[in-house]
């Protein structure tokens, strides 16, 4: 069988078959779009969530005290005859008041048949279909839901892997009752959840290993203070607005014209100067930053520069941006040591994370109200 990315467009619903294979390593593929250790990121996104019908106003979207003869309740799993929404599609399930419908199921079952996934499709869609809904809420409480753009450009990258466009693809999806609607919304629920489990992990490393432990850590072992590298880093973003997103002539002139002003660097205190009366351009100074913090994408590139060394052009969700090396020094000071020892654990989570993510999963559906119908 030939590897999916070498399948041509335009074979139709066999070469998306054959393509599915590569769906299976989606969720891998998408991993790179977080990393525990980045210090160069967006807080958050302001990626807008598809809108799903609420159950109508009839007891059908909360649990009821007691049970009845057409209701049976265990722990935070209650069972109940079907019922039909608003518009005429019959609810099977509710998360946390969030209807999951026969059409999603439809969708979703469409979905594992590409995926080659045997069985009860209809079973397993709506596992599937409860876990990715408690997987979203979460990922909105936390603030970690991918944007629209950023799943459209997964989406188009998708296609391009297997020799297709975007509107192909659109085209194959629909005739098999997937729907690129649906891919898309799995998409964004793999993107968000990475995100979500990651910064949780972050957050619980940095709060259970303070400077002081990572020091009483390096004291009980005996050795020194790790050694690593401090960087002070400028920033220099030539923005691609919304509107220009996928506009390819605009993005190659962006790109020309940051790379023209990146052969005019001088140094970090004079580039704001440099970029004065120019439009759209936006030069910062980004925080004391170590090595291992280091953004992994531009990580090897900074390593390998010298002090006031500047990095090639790279296209980035902001727009067109190069980064410049203000200040490079070897430090062995408290924050290092945290750092460093923060370091290790991350390396725990890029090794467990697989462990993490379903321990998670877990602690959240038991603290859900699922309601099967």
């Amino acid at each position: 069988m030939r590897k999916a990315k070498d399948i041509p467009a335009g074979h139709g619903r066999p070469a998306l078959l054959q393509a599915a294979a590569f769906l299976l390593l989606l969720p891998l593929a998408l991993a790179a779009c977080n990393t525990p250790t980045s210090a160069v990121e967006e807080a958050g996104s302001s990626g807008q969530q598809s809108q799903v019908q609420q159950p109508p106003a009839d007891g059908t979207g909360e649990a009821t005290g007691g049970g009845t003869q057409d209701e049976t309740q265990t722990a935070n799993i209650i069972h109940r005859k079907s019922t039909v929404s608003q518009k005429g599609t019959n609810i099977r399930a509710v998360v946390n008041g969030q209807p999951i419908t026969n059409y999603d199921i439809q969708r979703r079952a469409a979905f594992l048949q590409l995926r080659r996934i045997g069985g009860d499709r209809n079973a397993k869609a709506l596992e599937e279909l409860v876990e990715q809904t408690i997987k979203m809420q979460e990922a909105r409480r936390r603030n970690t839901l991918a944007g629209k753009r950023e799943v459209d450009e997964s989406f188009a990258r998708f296609a391009s892997s297997n020799r297709m466009s975007a509107s192909q693809l659109d085209q194959i999806l629909s005739r098999s009752g997937v729907t690129s609607e649906h891919f898309k919304e799995f998409i964004r629920g793999q993107m968000s959840w990475q995100r979500t489990v990651a910064q949780k992990f972050r957050s619980e490393a940095t709060s259970q290993k303070s400077t002081q432990d990572a020091l009483f850590e390096i004291r009980q072992s005996g050795g020194a203070k790790p050694e690593t590298t401090e960087y002070l880093i400028e920033q220099t973003i030539f923005v691609v607005p919304a509107s220009h997103a996928n506009d390819k002539g605009y993005i190659a002139q962006r790109s020309r014209d940051a790379q023209a002003f990146r052969e005019q660097f001088i140094r970090c205190d004079e580039t704001v100067k440099q970029a004065a009366g120019m439009r759209d351009v936006t030069v910062r100074k980004l925080p004391r930053v170590l090595e291992p913090q280091l953004p992994e994408e531009w990580s090897a590139e900074l390593i390998a520069l010298s002090q006031g060394g500047v990095t090639g052009v790279k296209k980035t969700d902001r727009g067109i941006e190069f980064l410049a090396i203000c200040s490079k020094r070897s430090v062995n000071d408290d924050m290092a040591a945290q750092v460093m020892s923060q370091a290790e654990e991350f390396e725990t989570f890029n090794e467990r994370g697989s462990e993490i993510s379903e321990s998670y999963l877990a602690e959240l559906k038991s603290k859900s109200q699922i309601i099967y119908r």
